[in-house]
């Protein structure tokens, strides 16, 4: 079982929140997710300010309010998870080519359209979204649904990849579009050395 420990050490490679927030299950890049480092509320919370979502006195809040309303805490726990099968849905087809559903598409307006009934606007160089005023168990979701939006709405969709050696999805930002690994560090690396073995093992049965 993942710990809060185990999500801290996770790599963020998708380059943008709700990638990231998608990458939070690993595992083969066909078929189901083998692990799942959001197993409760703690690493919920503990991921958002992993991923800059929290700061560590806006995490802390958290875990009290949750503490005190288990009930709550489980309904914005079972709505972050359906939420990330959203995000699941609609990166993972646009990372294929395909367009993701009309229903899917639908639930996301409607997270989007929570997440900024429950932000301020605030001016820095530009205006943007806020939310350190929103103090409900929802909290660490609304940034990761409106990271999303602002890449459907804004971004490049045919920057979005999935890994060739696992199912993480990413943002590939390489002048000439050629990423395709999540990390060089790991899928990457792993791919190299698959290959060397293989070319060690041809050389040897000539």
């Amino acid at each position: 079982m993942e710990t809060v420990e185990d999500v801290t050490r996770m790599r963020l490679v998708g380059g943008n929140l709700a990638l990231d927030f998608v990458n939070t299950r690993t595992g083969p890049p066909v078929g189901s997710p083998d692990d799942d480092v959001l197993t409760g509320y703690p690493e919920l919370v503990a991921w958002s300010g992993y991923s800059g979502v929290l700061t560590e006195a806006e995490a802390a809040a958290l875990r009290r309010l949750s503490r005190g309303d288990p009930g709550g805490t489980r309904a914005a726990f079972e709505r972050a998870l359906r939420t990330r099968d959203d995000l699941d849905e609609v990166f993972r087809a646009l990372a294929a080519g395909r367009s993701p559903s009309a229903q899917v598409l639908a639930r996301l307006r409607d997270d989007e359209a929570d997440a900024l009934g429950h932000a301020r606007l605030e001016r820095g160089s530009t205006f943007g979204w806020d939310w350190r005023d929103d103090r409900t168990l929802a909290r660490p979701l609304r940034p990761v649904v409106h990271a999303a939006v602002q890449l459907l709405t804004t971004g490049s969709l045919d920057r979005i990849k999935g890994c060739g050696g696992c199912r993480f999805v990413f943002v590939d930002e390489s002048k000439n579009r050629s990423r395709r690994w999540c990390s060089m560090d790991d899928c990457g690396t792993a791919e190299k050395i698959r290959r060397y073995v293989a070319t060690r093992r041809t050389r040897a049965t000539r």
